[in-house]
């Protein structure tokens, strides 16, 4: 089975061409108009009053290339996620990943600041897509993480990879890259705050559960296996600062029976979950198979009925 399968016009939803259509129409007013970029892109020194551009940088693109990978990027991953999630939950999760990124961006440019006194980090304009298409990835890693994705014919990847093999170049570049600041910290944070929601709060509607506590699905499941060790440390700050804030409540509302969890709340469910999310897959890229295949034979029927 290819993640690749089907086409665009049948593959991609109403919602990701919406999104595709906004990322265009942004690309092409800064283009049109450049002064835009002051008032829709993120300029850290003036969010203050222009606090829109927190919502509003996510869906401008300010370079050609960016527009088109952010564009294609989201017609052929976004389609994979929504039919699972459903469009309101797929909705929200870009929303929630866009604001909290260039919230984080925001910040990190205004300590930069007082850090290096460089005037640079207050006025560059960061903006772009790439933060939600990092957060997307990591929802593919959750749901088809031994899916194989080919990457340079005949070489193969693993989906549960493509977070680590998108953010690690991009850092490695960014060394020799001037202008890194305007993508990077927006790559890290929503790569991160994707996984964050991911984790702890995103409801399963079928366990009315929030979060996925797989192991499977830990912080250090985005590293090495020799780095673990290192990372997981770390990472279980997060589970105490997060899982008594969003857990100890759905236990309180019996969530869970005496010391065993209801179904969803564990890593049996998250698995199960799994399947059925390439099962899904499975199902749309076949109906998307015979929908194309149909289009393309002759109409041998009405050709008969008329002789």
């Amino acid at each position: 089975m290819s993640f690749l399968g089907g086409s665009f016009s049948f593959g991609s939803t109403q919602l990701c061409k919406g999104f595709a259509l906004v990322l265009v129409f942004g690309h092409a007013v800064v283009q049109i108009f450049p002064s835009a970029v002051t008032y829709l892109a993120l300029v850290p020194a003036r969010t203050i009053p222009f606090a829109w551009n927190l919502l509003t940088a996510g869906y401008v693109e300010q370079a050609v290339v960016g527009a088109i990978v952010s564009t294609l990027g989201l017609l052929f991953i976004g389609r994979l996620l929504e039919p699972i999630w459903g469009t309101k939950e797929f909705l929200k999760f870009i929303f929630v990943v866009n604001f909290l990124s260039y919230i984080c961006a925001f910040v990190t440019a205004i300590a930069l600041y007082y850090i290096t006194k460089e005037e640079n980090y207050l006025y560059a304009p960061i903006s772009g897509f790439h933060g939600v298409l990092a957060g997307i990835l990591v929802g593919i890693k959750q749901i088809f993480p031994d899916q194989e994705l080919p990457l340079i014919p005949p070489l193969k990847i693993k989906a549960k990879w493509m977070p680590s093999l998108l953010l690690l170049p991009s850092i490695a570049v960014s060394f020799f890259m001037e202008g890194s600041a305007s993508y990077l910290p927006t790559l890290i944070f929503g790569m991160y705050m994707g996984w964050i929601y991911l984790r702890y709060f995103q409801r399963k509607p079928e366990t009315n559960i929030r979060g996925d506590p797989s192991d499977e699905f830990a912080f250090s499941s985005f590293f090495p296996q020799s780095m673990r060790p290192i990372i997981e440390p770390i990472a279980s700050i997060l589970d105490r600062i997060f899982c008594g804030r969003s857990r100890v409540p759905s236990e309180a509302k019996g969530y869970t029976l005496g010391a065993a969890p209801l179904p969803g709340s564990d890593p049996i469910e998250a698995s199960r979950r799994r399947e059925r999310g390439a099962r899904a897959l499975e199902e749309r890229l076949a109906s998307e198979r015979l929908i194309a295949s149909g289009a393309e034979d002759p109409p041998h029927e009405d050709a008969e009925e008329r002789v």
